[in-house]
């Protein structure tokens, strides 16, 4: 079973930086395209950013220039480094699969103001 375990959310002020990771179980070259989403009380869920085996990368119009997606396939890990945080930024983030077959329990981002 494919488990991908996410971790480094925490509470950040504005402005400030952190950088998520997201463990698999499994090679993450298997999957085409890995994924960052992430999801605000009473906001739907948004694509943050992929990364493809090829290394291209994509991201939503509000993290351009912010956030950068990353990833290390010795160690199997995905990882989200975010920068000048803002209150719009506090979500849950999930890392997972484009399309969105896999995905794990997700990790809590809170920006004060």
């Amino acid at each position: 079973q494919v488990q991908l375990v996410e971790s480094g959310g925490g509470l950040v002020q504005t402005g400030g930086s952190l950088r998520l990771s997201c463990a698999a179980s499994g090679s993450i070259f298997n999957f085409n395209v890995m994924a960052w989403y992430r999801q605000a009380p009473g906001k739907q869920r948004e694509l943050v950013a992929t990364i493809t085996t090829g290394g291209a990368t994509t991201y939503g119009d509000s993290m351009k220039g912010r956030f950068t997606i990353s990833r290390d396939y010795a160690k199997n890990t995905v990882y989200l480094q975010m920068s000048s945080l803002k209150p719009e930024d506090a979500a849950v983030y999930y890392c997972g699969t484009l399309p969105r077959r896999y995905w794990g329990q997700g990790t809590q981002v809170t920006v004060s103001s």
